[in-house]
């Protein structure tokens, strides 16, 4: 009887720690992150740009450099979106359309990239700091490997291409201007 109470201590307390150990899929996503996060790319867990949407969602975001923005636009799958929003192609809408027409050099590849996306990629979204995809993490780092060219001809044809012409500080004509 004694060494049935031990061993019910034992499993007691070594069962806490089997929760600690990742599951398979928590491990499939870290090695994920790991890979595309070693291409340049960030992921943070945020709230995504969706109506009635509680909870936040992995953002994988491409940085645009500082003088050199991107547009803005937001593309939504048609599972999420409204019927009200103008069909964009291959089951996308824009929620956010951009300003101008996209470079002639991001169309091809921002296309190929939504036909070829997974289910559970949900948005596309484009700011003037950031391009950005919103999904669940359904893929392997060795299948999502697949997208980042696309996703980086996409990055490189979308920069510099703002909606807004940045802002630069003006001289005052009264003041001869310093090199340093």
């Amino acid at each position: 009887m004694d060494w049935l109470i031990i061993v019910f201590i034992l499993l007691f307390l070594i069962a806490p720690l089997k929760w600690l150990k990742p599951n398979p899929r928590q491990k499939r996503q870290q090695a994920l992150r790991n890979q595309v996060s070693k291409q340049g790319v960030n992921i943070k867990m945020e709230k995504p740009p969706l109506h009635h949407f509680k909870g936040t969602m992995p953002a994988y975001r491409w940085r645009y450099p500082h003088d050199q923005p991107g547009p803005d636009f937001l593309l939504v799958r048609d599972s999420h979106a409204s019927e009200a929003l103008e069909p964009y192609y291959a089951g996308w809408r824009w929620r956010i359309a951009p300003l101008r027409p996209l470079p002639e050099t991001a169309v091809e590849p921002l296309k190929a990239l939504l036909e070829r996306l997974p289910q559970d990629a949900l948005v596309v979204q484009s700011s003037p700091h950031t391009l950005t995809l919103w999904w669940w993490e359904s893929q392997t780092a060795e299948r999502f490997s697949t997208y980042l060219p696309e996703f980086q001809q996409l990055h490189q044809s979308l920069q510099g291409c703002a909606d807004q012409p940045s802002k630069k500080p003006l001289a005052n004509p009264g003041q001869p201007s310093r090199r340093y």
